[in-house]
């Protein structure tokens, strides 16, 4: 049994208790604090996560202000396309401007669309045979159109069989927070304007790239990099949105339904009726011979 004397007496009681009671309080403040601290990184996380949603919200508003007129890239037209010649080489155009004003008015209720689009036409005998697309860089029957027939376009294009003109269009912009079909179409004539021989790759690469989700500028210059157009500066300051937006425009006046759509020798590819698009061009361009 211990002793009275190893017993700890009033005093060291008294000590022994304020000394608990310090560590308490001790504890206690720094487990204020850090709940304090807490609190603050939430706030403040909270906050950079508001600026960031404005900041977006303001990015997202700055890139749908484009100017209404605007230049047409190397190889662009008048009606908003730009036409292969070769699956290296464009049509030579240049000094071509649009104006999205003048692009005309779409049809309203009971007025009846337009046969075909502008510009839309069967080549001469002896010509290459005429292939006019609309397409969206957003659109997944977009993609998986050039998936399938990508490859043989190019190779009708470096035969001479062909003549091929993208309207690259921005239909799917209104799902878009980052006007990627805007974008992506302006990357498409940003190649088209310095690099014409990059333009097929560099397309191909584009649509292939679809079900990774949308790309920012900075990955779109660097893929027009990898197919051998160095455009990042077009591409940043959105050169050819004007143009965009006038195709764009265009398209709906021209009561363009929806992507991909193809016209061949001025009238519209049916797949119902024509399923095997290969063996149905493949008949246009003998009958055009």
């Amino acid at each position: 049994m211990a002793s009275d004397s190893q017993r700890p007496n009033k005093a060291e009681r008294t000590a022994s208790a304020r000394e608990q009671a310090q560590k308490m309080r001790v504890a206690q403040e720094a487990a204020d604090k850090r709940k304090s601290l807490f609190i603050k990184l939430g706030v403040l996380v909270a906050v950079l996560a508001v600026v960031a949603l404005v900041a977006g919200i303001i990015l997202q508003n700055n890139s749908g202000k484009v100017a209404d007129a605007g230049n047409a890239p190397k190889g662009g037209n008048a009606a908003g396309g730009i036409t292969l010649t070769s699956d290296k080489t464009l049509a030579d155009t240049s000094g071509i401007t649009v104006d999205v004003t003048k692009a005309g008015t779409p049809p309203q209720g009971s007025t009846p669309p337009p046969p075909a689009p502008r510009d839309a036409k069967a080549a001469a005998k002896g010509d290459p045979v005429n292939l006019l697309i609309y397409v969206d860089v957003n659109c997944v029957h977009c993609a998986d159109f050039e998936d399938k027939y990508a490859d043989q376009i190019a190779t009708w294009l470096a035969a001479g069989d062909v003549n091929v003109e993208y309207r690259n269009v921005a239909f799917l912009d209104r799902g878009s927070p980052t006007n990627y079909s805007s974008r992506g179409a302006n990357a498409l004539a940003c190649v088209a304007d310095a690099a014409p021989a990059s333009y097929l790759p560099f397309s191909k690469a584009l649509f292939a790239h679809y079900p990774q989700g949308e790309m920012n500028n900075k990955a779109l210059a660097q893929l027009a990099k990898d197919n051998g157009a160095d455009v990042a500066s077009c591409i940043e300051k959105g050169d050819f949105r004007p143009f965009v937006k006038f195709t764009d425009e265009a398209a709906r006046v021209d009561a363009i339904a929806g992507t991909p759509s193809i016209f061949v020798q001025g009238k519209e590819w049916n797949q119902t009726a024509n399923p095997d698009f290969v063996a149905f061009v493949n008949e246009q361009i003998a009958a055009n011979k």
